[in-house]
């Protein structure tokens, strides 16, 4: 059996794990609330895996995004045990797909392309360890603190292809703007203040991150750019409706947007990456 062969199978089966927990699994929420989440995160599973039958994308992504939908659910739905099996899992899939992406021969034939999959392994590596962190509670700042690094990483691997610092200066000036905003809205709505200097850090940080993927994007001026910059954003649309749950007012169906924005950050960004890859091999 073939490695593609063998990814689409384990992604059906995920899909079929889908399905158990919709049918068989009791859940907190009122079931009309559970069926949408459910029904929202196997139609995310089902376009994954066609998306890879039809090689639009690579199978170790649509195992990713469907470990990911299924993290969605599961945290939203309580699930608990099974959130901890997914949530570390979509991540896990991540660097499986860039791992197999740098082990292609014409990745290797380029040179430069190597740092930039480390840089993009780093990332996700510390975007692991946040969400580990983050899941088993109580961890907060650890967490903060390894996302902020893999918001460095996607920083400096925004920068490589000859991009730089800022470049969009309009999108740099709005970003860190919505930052400042965010950060006063959060200090006013009762952030702590052991965290006011950990999150402000971490608030320039992300508005960078995302400011230089607008740079790039200026620069390559090509899909998988865009891709990758959108992915940037939905960062911050996933950190926004986190902090404003956690630390100012509780959101309906919080988890199912935080975790939602989340994944299609990361997927979005594992994606650009590898198209980039791919075109410039």
């Amino acid at each position: 059996m073939n490695t593609r062969r063998a990814l689409a199978l384990a992604q059906v089966g995920l899909l079929l794990i889908g399905v158990f927990l919709f049918l068989w699994q009791p859940a907190a929420a009122p079931p009309a609330t559970s069926a949408i989440l459910w029904l929202a995160a196997l139609l995310a599973g089902v376009c994954a895996l066609g998306a890879s039958t039809q090689k639009r994308i690579d199978p170790w992504e649509a195992l990713l995004i469907q470990a990911g939908a299924l993290a969605t659910a599961t945290s939203a739905l309580g699930l608990v045990e099974w959130h901890r099996v997914f949530k570390p899992m979509a991540m896990v899939f991540a660097i499986a797909a860039v791992t197999a992406r740098m082990q292609q021969p014409g990745a290797r034939a380029r040179a430069s392309a190597v740092p930039e999959f480390r840089l993009l392994i780093a990332a996700l590596l510390a975007s692991l360890a946040g969400d580990v962190l983050l899941m088993l509670g109580g961890r907060f700042i650890p967490g903060l603190l390894s996302f902020l690094l893999a918001h460095l990483a996607y920083l400096a691997l925004f920068r490589r292809s000859g991009v730089p610092w800022f470049g969009q200066r309009l999108s740099l000036a709005v970003l860190l703007a919505y930052g400042a905003a965010m950060y006063v809205f959060l200090w006013r709505g009762g952030l702590p203040s052991a965290l006011h200097v950990p999150v402000a850090a971490y608030v320039l940080v992300i508005a960078l991150m995302a400011a230089q993927a607008w740079a790039r994007q200026a620069v390559l001026r090509d899909r998988a750019a865009l891709q990758v910059a959108l992915g940037a954003c939905f960062f911050v649309l996933s950190d926004t409706l986190l902090a404003t749950n956690r630390f100012v007012q509780p959101l309906p169906w919080a988890q199912a947007w935080v975790l939602s924005t989340y994944y299609a950050a990361q997927a979005l960004i594992v994606g650009g990456m590898l198209r980039a890859g791919r075109h410039t091999a």
